[in-house]
């Protein structure tokens, strides 16, 4: 029978290794940046519809056939000016972003393309466009994997570390991702506080989670204010640090979008989230690529994943 994913109701059944956060950290923050704008469904590129999804048109019915021009720019203001002061808000603090970017939306903005290059921050594939691996065929799915890593290493000089899908994998994803070895763990899993390993075709593949709870998708799902956000996010960081100094250090990711957390109002609740971490002290700002790495030497791979 071929691999897949098998359902893990378990993880590590309340029993949590320690992370060993370098430096004795309290918690380990992630803070994801998705470049997506010019990689979306659109007419120009032949979906026949207008991506609307995570914007301020998303409560709007895509028109198959029909351009919806409001939309579009509401993603271009992703990569014309919300990434600029995204990347402006961390520079200034010296804290890291892993970058969850589509081929195509960097191919289409080489100045964003170079200032992420020049920039440190990592690179986690997010697909050769934003589109859902979960409908597409095998070959498909194959051949926009491979069409990502190559424009990656056009765009950027180099290869995803990881991979991120739309909201979530196919299931022959994260088989074919098994294929390149300059991908070394994947990020489709919500279920946990850390990473873990799984079994794929008899290899280790390391989860380093995601979530979409801490993310500024929020803001089209309740939270209307900066200030709602900030409080939200900081409550989560707050308890995380309080069972990290209790002796269960655990990791937090926080998911941000250009077009979303770059207009001026939810940018102010992005400082005041930053500025609050910093002032408590005892956190590991760290890339993906990173943390992955961190576990793989500290709990390097038991021979099985979880519950196999």
């Amino acid at each position: 029978m071929p691999w897949e994913t098998k359902r893990d109701f378990i993880g590590y059944g309340g029993k949590w290794p320690d992370p060993q956060w370098p430096g004795g950290a309290k918690v380990a923050v992630n803070f994801v940046l998705n470049v997506e704008e010019g990689s979306e469904y659109s007419v120009q590129d032949g979906d026949g519809f207008t991506e609307t999804h995570l914007s301020e048109s998303h409560g709007r019915a895509s028109l198959p056939g029909g351009r919806d021009m409001g939309a579009e720019t509401l993603f271009e203001f992703g990569s014309r000016v919300g990434a600029w002061r995204v990347l402006r808000i961390f520079a200034e603090r010296g804290i890291p972003m892993t970058m969850f970017a589509c081929a195509r939306a960097l191919e289409r903005n080489p100045p964003l393309a170079a200032a992420i290059r020049e920039s440190g921050h990592d690179l986690c594939g997010h697909g050769w466009r934003w589109e859902k691996h979960f409908e597409l065929d095998e070959a498909t799915e194959r051949d926009h994997i491979a069409r990502a890593v190559e424009s990656f290493r056009r765009t950027l000089g180099m290869p995803p570390a990881g991979w991120y899908c739309r909201y979530a994998p196919s299931v022959n994803t994260r088989r074919l991702l098994m294929e390149y070895d300059c991908i070394l763990y994947d990020s489709d899993h919500y279920g946990d506080e850390l990473p873990f390993w799984m079994t794929v075709e008899g290899r280790p593949r390391l989860i380093v989670p995601y979530s979409l709870t801490t993310n500024d998708t929020r803001f089209y799902s309740g939270h209307g204010t900066a200030d709602q956000w900030f409080g939200f996010c900081r409550d989560a960081f707050d308890l995380l640090w309080q069972e990290g100094a209790a002796g269960q250090p655990r990791m937090m990711s926080i998911g941000l979008h250009s077009r979303i957390i770059g207009h001026p109002a939810r940018a102010m609740g992005l400082a005041r989230l930053l500025d609050h971490m910093q002032a408590k002290g005892g956190v590991w700002f760290a890339r993906r690529i990173e943390i992955a790495r961190h576990w793989m030497a500290t709990h390097p791979y038991p021979g099985k994943g979880l519950n196999e």
